[in-house]
């Protein structure tokens, strides 16, 4: 049975989560056991509770308790639900984004590299893609065209921040990642070194003279390949490029160089996925 808690204090501790705290505070670097996140909307929700995350208390417009709430509140047990109309919801910062409900959880345990690679076939590495936006559209590609998990260097935008949960519609959840090691690891050579003792060829999206079309045959008929993705505007670090077994470009028309990352990952995962 949910435990209904009728909002009368906007000031209340209780409700910072949802009002007052930054992505860091929630992030909780120093305590990450104790760290939290916020899922937005019944069918991100629903994900998250698919993957096995905990919540901790929802907020919601009061008309939804016993409509599209009604379920998720059946399989959170008796966390706090704090709840009011909507007109008096709005005073909270951001709630008129959420379709009506916020929840927040606690951070899952991320997995072992190893763990992520052992059964995968096509993974994804981004490389200090710090956009909270292009990493949750990256997710939503990855989920939509076969690849199997997500690598992120530690300069990454953490895939749990609100944004980017919001963004990748919950996908977040569904599709493996975790982090590459730290800056003090020796990435990329490390960890590309690492990538290809897994078995995997690794293909560095980037433009180069020596770049392959991203349709070359070799290149496609790879049983396992590590597509690397790099920072917006910079894109991949030179190191990194020559690291890796190919680089590779998307051919384009009308003088443009480039793509966007999430786009240009769209276009990647949907040619290299088919497997």
């Amino acid at each position: 049975m949910s435990n209904i808690i009728e909002i009368t204090d906007f000031a209340a501790p209780e409700l910072d989560i949802y009002a007052r705290l930054t992505e860091t505070q929630l992030l909780n670097r120093h305590e990450p056991e104790k760290g939290l996140f916020i899922a937005e909307s019944p069918k991100v929700i629903e994900r998250a509770l698919d993957a096995g995350c905990i919540p901790v208390s929802i907020l919601l417009e009061r008309k939804h308790i016993a409509g599209q709430a009604r379920d998720i509140l059946a399989r959170c047990g008796n966390i706090p639900v704090y709840t009011a109309e909507f007109d008096v919801l709005t005073q909270l910062t951001g709630f008129q984004l959420t379709r009506g409900m916020l929840c927040a959880m606690r951070r899952p345990k991320l997995p072992d590299v190893a763990e992520i690679c052992k059964d995968a076939h096509r993974v994804a590495v981004l490389e200090n893609v710090m956009n909270p936006t292009n990493v949750g559209a990256i997710f939503r590609s990855a989920a939509a065209l076969n690849i199997d998990a997500l690598l992120l260097t530690p300069a990454c935008s953490n895939p749990l921040y609100r944004r980017s949960i919001r963004v990748s519609m919950g996908t977040v959840f569904q599709i493996p990642w975790t982090f590459l090691g730290n800056a003090a690891s020796g990435y990329p050579q490390t960890d590309i070194r690492r990538l290809k003792d897994f078995g995997f060829k690794t293909a560095a999206m980037a433009l180069s003279n020596r770049a392959v079309s991203i349709d070359d045959p070799q290149l496609m008929s790879e049983e396992k390949l590590a597509i690397i993705l790099g920072t917006e505007g910079d894109g991949l670090s030179a190191s990194t490029i020559t690291d890796c077994d190919y680089t590779v470009c998307i051919p384009m028309s009308h003088d443009v160089d480039s793509l966007n990352v999430a786009a240009a990952s769209a276009v990647a995962f949907w040619q290299l996925g088919r497997r």
